[in-house]
């Protein structure tokens, strides 16, 4: 019992230092007057980069467009994701057509374990946002409803953050 209540004394101390560390590591304010868009679309923040500010959808996601190899595909931004995830029917569309035994790869998602195949893709871009040679995975489409745009491409960028109520996202 004691060794309990120590237990909870440490997590109830770790609990309170994790929070006053997320509070120091809040947003940084915009520099950028916000202003509706119904699509998201790249502004010069400065002349030697690029950035784009993508707004929450419906559901507060971020949500944008961008190309692969020319063709146009729908990312969720995903700073949670290690990879860029493209689902099977998407990935097909750029020619992208993993065989079974390619599936070797074991992720874990939001609905558990599965097998994953890796690819590497040449270009991403978003906006005026490229990135070259990008570490992706193809998942079963039951498996991913929506192409993920995670840090495999995000941690090539010069930064990005959540900042009033925008991701930005700057090369």
């Amino acid at each position: 019992m004691r060794n309990l209540m120590i237990l909870a004394a440490i997590l109830v101390g770790l609990g309170t230092y994790m929070a006053q560390m997320a509070a120091k590591m809040s947003p940084a304010p915009a520099s950028a007057k916000a202003s509706p868009k119904t699509a998201p679309a790249p502004t010069v923040a400065q002349a030697s980069s690029r950035s784009l500010d993508i707004p929450r959808d419906a559901r507060g996601h971020f949500q944008t467009d961008g190309r692969i190899d020319g063709q146009r595909i729908n990312f969720l931004v995903d700073t949670g994701a290690s990879l860029v995830a493209l689902n099977e029917k998407s990935a097909a569309r750029f020619g992208l057509r993993p065989s079974r035994s390619d599936y070797n790869a074991m992720v874990t998602t939001a609905n558990g374990t599965i097998k994953a195949a890796r690819t590497r893709l040449a270009m991403i871009e978003l906006g005026g946002l490229v990135v070259r040679d990008v570490d992706a995975l193809v998942l079963p489409d039951e498996a991913l409803s929506e192409n993920l745009l995670g840090l495999s491409f995000l941690s090539k960028l010069k930064r990005f953050e959540y900042a009033n109520g925008k991701m930005v996202l700057e090369q």
